[in-house]
């Protein structure tokens, strides 16, 4: 009997830990879908829009000025980009400026190209962890009574250059430069992920401020996007009575949350500078050294998850070549987020004339934006001729659709890039050196292959011993010199 009754209770607690595992984990991810189902919509959604024969190196398409700073976007009706399912911005925020609450549609990569600053994230049902108080001096005159008045807010992150932010579907942020330097940033939307249930328009919700340009004529306001012409922020549809009584306001102060004659833009200046609370930035960059270096998984929520991970250092890199440069990636393994947002990214910096290896994307997509400097890249797919073949600078953006096979070679300036990735453990298969597709072959089908001696075959194999980043050689130079009178 007592052995009977401890079975039974032994079965209880595994049954009750089993749930309440499952029901911690669709609170963490939201109840989201798995990964793999992620993966499987995104196919479904982007099969009918990937027929990819011309591929041009983009610049942005569109510039809004704003009091303190500059919006540019790239337009999302570009085969490529359609094809990819991603929208791209860049934000150039001056010296005390304040980029406006929003959300958007789908998740978000955003890079840090320059500069430094602080961002703020709002999680719905995460505590306030960060608190001040301040004494206020309440009643007329010199004899006014003292209160305490206590600020709560949730966590503020800093970021430098080389930071790469991932922010979740419908989460609320907001940047601002606390540096003496523009602050820009590159910003990835994912329209195709599986988070995204309205259509692929990248569409962007304001808190704040007013998206509407003034002082432009009939035929710009015709070349606006449909986000662009309709109105300010998601206040301004409400009902000024309803709102003022939902805050318990007044209703001017309602008035201004519905920014009508705010002509500022989506940049704003903080006069003053923006006193917020937050803990001194190498503390900060300490704690989260340390969150990286002993994450173990047991405590990674969504309310405390980390957010923000440098791909710029080089200390870090994963590939390193004193004489060629370094590659970086950064995917869920190293920041957990990125798996329920099934992105990932890649740092790449090339010393001139440097190549890296002919690669193919296994699994995913690939946005490079350049950085610094310039170079070539050849992007071949089952076509006759290659898809793109010319010169990219820094500023501009080019997709290499999925197993489409590339070559990158940095001009006389090197060449740097951050390649924001649809997949969040995104693989490459080498088409030469020492882990390559070739070298994994024996001999015997590589001359059969291609109707070569058995010499030829080994030096096809065995030539090339790097794995990633190739110094130029000899006969490299020659390639070279055809490239650069091409």
């Amino acid at each position: 009997m007592a052995m009977s009754f401890f079975l039974i209770s032994l079965c209880s607690i595994l049954l009750f830990h089993g749930c309440l595992a499952q029901i911690e984990q669709q609170q963490v991810w939201g109840g989201q879908q798995q990964p793999q189902q992620q993966q499987r919509q995104r196919q479904s959604r982007q099969q009918s829009e990937c027929r990819i024969e011309n591929i041009q190196a983009l610049e942005p398409t569109r510039t809004i000025q704003s009091e303190a700073g500059v919006t540019e976007r790239w337009n999302e009706n570009e085969e490529q980009l359609q094809c990819a399912g991603v929208a791209v911005t860049r934000h150039v925020i001056q010296p005390r400026g304040l980029l406006l609450p929003e959300f958007v549609n789908a998740p978000k990569l955003v890079y840090v190209v320059q500069g430094r600053g602080i961002q703020g994230v709002s999680i719905p049902g995460c505590p306030e962890t960060y608190q001040s108080f301040q004494q206020l001096i309440e009643g007329r005159g010199s004899q006014g009574q003292q209160s305490r008045y206590r600020d709560e807010h949730q966590k503020i992150r800093h970021l430098r250059q080389g930071d790469i932010a991932a922010l979740p579907t419908g989460i609320s942020h907001w940047f601002y430069n606390d540096g003496e330097t523009p602050l820009v940033l590159v910003k990835l939307l994912d329209t195709s992920n599986a988070q995204n249930q309205l259509d692929h328009r990248p569409r962007r919700f304001y808190l704040a401020g007013n998206p509407q340009q003034q002082g432009q004529t009939t035929y710009q306001r015709s070349r606006q996007t449909e986000e662009e012409r309709s109105g300010n922020n998601v206040f301004s549809g409400f009902d000024v009575e309803m709102l003022a009584e939902a805050f318990g306001v007044s209703t001017e102060t309602a008035r201004s949350l519905q920014s009508q004659n705010d002509n500022r833009g989506n940049i704003v200046r903080v006069e003053n500078g923006l006193r917020v609370i937050r803990p001194p930035r190498r503390e900060d960059e300490e704690e989260r050294e340390q969150r990286e270096t002993r994450y173990n998984g047991f405590e990674e929520t969504l309310c405390a998850a980390r957010l923000v991970h440098n791909i710029a250092d080089p200390v870090r890199a994963d590939v390193y070549s004193p004489l060629g440069g370094r590659i970086s990636s950064l995917n869920s393994q190293k920041l957990p987020i990125l798996s329920y947002l099934q992105l990932s990214a890649e740092r790449g910096v090339l010393y001139r004339k440097v190549i890296m290896v002919p690669h193919w994307n296994l699994n995913a997509h690939s946005i490079i934006y350049v950085t610094r400097g310039n170079g070539r890249i050849q992007i071949v797919g089952n076509y006759e001729r290659p898809v793109f073949d010319g010169q990219v600078r820094e500023g501009q953006i080019l997709t290499v659709p999925q197993n489409f096979a590339v070559v990158k070679q940095a001009g006389s300036q090197g060449l740097e890039w951050v390649a924001f990735k649809t997949n969040d453990n995104a693989m490459i298969s080498p088409l030469v050196g020492r882990i390559s597709t070739l070298r994994a072959m024996p001999e015997d089908v590589l001359m059969n292959s291609y109707r070569i001696s058995r010499d030829e075959a080994r030096r096809l194999k065995y030539n090339r011993e790097e794995m990633v980043v190739f110094a130029p050689t000899r006969s490299g130079s020659q390639q070279e010199q055809r490239w650069a009178s091409a």
